[in-house]
């Protein structure tokens, strides 16, 4: 409002201005700028030029994810949409788990180079369990997302040179049921719409009906919307380009076929499909929406999805990783804080919480020193009541000895007392000699 106050009342002090302004944009007043009239040429109207010619010389990259079931036809599809064969191996339906593959090309068209970078999901809805199958692509994408913010808050930087891995778009490729949507890719895209550009398609479209390719789509629309998914919407803010997106856009989801095949039809040679009941056309719009698709994708919108990419999913995950460590634009008072005011802020936190866990832990070791320290004394109690008991029972032990030692002395001291008292007998009288045993003797001789 001040600006434009004073855009106001100077326009009111210039009325010349006012009433002949030179670029006449609404935008550029209320910013408060002066317009003025060239005399001549100067030149800065080849700064698009200049932009074109740079990026050019730069180079382009471009990230698409294919997810979808094994043998559904993500390779075949990408070959036929960069019109080339990319030499991908075929997978098979026994992985023990998801594993995203990527693999990167450099294509180039007329003096305009593009590396690509295509990831797969390899194993994608062929476990029993797939409760969390599509974690393994989040983790993926949010890799990629934390590598180039790590890059960005490097000091010494190389944006110019980096290789970004960041998922431009996600091509989702849905079985041609006719039926409904599976519970895996409701959940799949519901995880991933706020992380990557969400293109669903109808795979191999040839194997239904258009009738039932119709209302198929219609209850793939209304399933996304009835679950809360968000898909990319082509931009209708370009006017060049906004009734051709409006319509694309009633075309979600895209029913497309892909084949590298080449089959002549009358003097043409197409990329087609042939069946013994008939040929498909990959490039007929009456057949499948390749076509719609291709130009939807590269021609149009290519570079759309690589802004989407940056300035909304790149950016959300960014602002969430930083407020995780506590950087804040305003304060408490709404006030703009400055990165250093932050850091300064965050490193007197942490300190204060390196001193609180020091003091914990000092609080902590005195406590446990002080519990060995009454444990040591309570055992060194322990001995001594032991040892007491020990010198009592060796007391008593002692002086049962000494009692036997005793007596046996006394018994020792009697029985000497009674063997010499009968020493003493014996000399005194000795028995007399026995007659009765000699002549017994003389007898037997005899």
């Amino acid at each position: 409002p001040g600006r434009a106050s004073a855009a106001s009342d100077w326009l009111q002090e210039f009325p010349a201005a006012n009433q002949k302004p030179c670029l006449g944009s609404q935008d550029i007043l209320e910013q408060g700028c002066r317009p003025l009239s060239l005399s001549g040429h100067v030149g800065f109207d080849s700064l698009p030029d200049q932009l074109v010619n740079k990026s050019t010389h730069q180079g382009f990259c471009f990230n698409i994810l294919c997810i979808g079931e094994t043998g559904i036809g993500k390779s075949t599809l990408t070959d036929s949409l960069f019109n080339t064969s990319f030499d991908d191996r075929v997978s098979t339906h026994f992985q023990p788990n998801v594993r995203l593959k990527a693999e990167t090309y450099e294509l180039q068209e007329s003096n305009v180079r593009l590396k690509l970078t295509i990831v797969n999901t390899v194993g994608f809805g062929d476990q029993i369990n797939k409760e969390d199958s599509y974690q393994p692509i989040v983790d993926y994408i949010d890799a990629q997302f934390e590598s180039y913010l790590q890059e960005e808050l490097k000091i010494k930087r190389s944006l110019y040179n980096y290789h970004d891995t960041r998922i431009h778009v996600c091509l989702y490729f849905i079985s041609p049921t006719g039926h409904s949507l599976k519970s895996l890719d409701l959940l799949t895209m519901k995880n991933l719409d706020s992380k990557v550009n969400i293109i669903p398609l109808i795979a191999k479209a040839d194997t239904i009906s258009k009738s039932e390719l119709q209302k198929f789509k219609i209850k793939i629309m209304s399933e996304l919307v009835s679950n809360g998914v968000q898909i990319y919407q082509f931009p209708t803010d370009d006017e060049s380009i906004a009734k051709i997106n409006a319509s694309m856009n009633g075309h979600l989801p895209f029913a497309v076929v892909g084949s590298t095949e080449e089959v002549k039809i009358g003097n043409k040679i197409v990329k087609a499909r042939q069946y013994p009941w008939g040929i498909v056309q990959v490039e007929n719009e009456n057949h499948c929406d390749f076509v719609k698709l291709r130009e939807m994708l590269i021609c149009t919108n290519m570079e759309d999805l690589r802004e989407q990419t940056h300035m909304r999913h790149y950016e959300l995950y960014r602002r969430c990783k930083l407020e995780e460590m506590g950087f804040r634009d305003t304060d408490q008072e709404n006030k703009p804080v400055s990165l250093q005011e932050t850091y300064e802020a965050k490193r007197h936190e942490f300190l204060g919480e390196l001193q609180q866990k020091e003091e914990e832990m000092r609080q902590m070791f005195v406590q446990r020193v002080k519990e060995k320290e009454a444990l040591l004394k309570e055992a060194e109690r322990e001995l001594q009541v032991k040892f007491e008991h020990l010198k009592r029972l060796h007391q008593e032990e002692r002086m049962k000895v000494e009692e036997k030692r005793k007596l046996l002395e006394d018994e020792m001291s009697a029985f000497s007392k009674r063997k010499a008292a009968s020493d003493i007998l014996q000399g005194r009288a000795l028995p007399p000699t026995p007659t009765v045993g000699l002549k017994k003797d003389k007898d037997r001789k005899k």
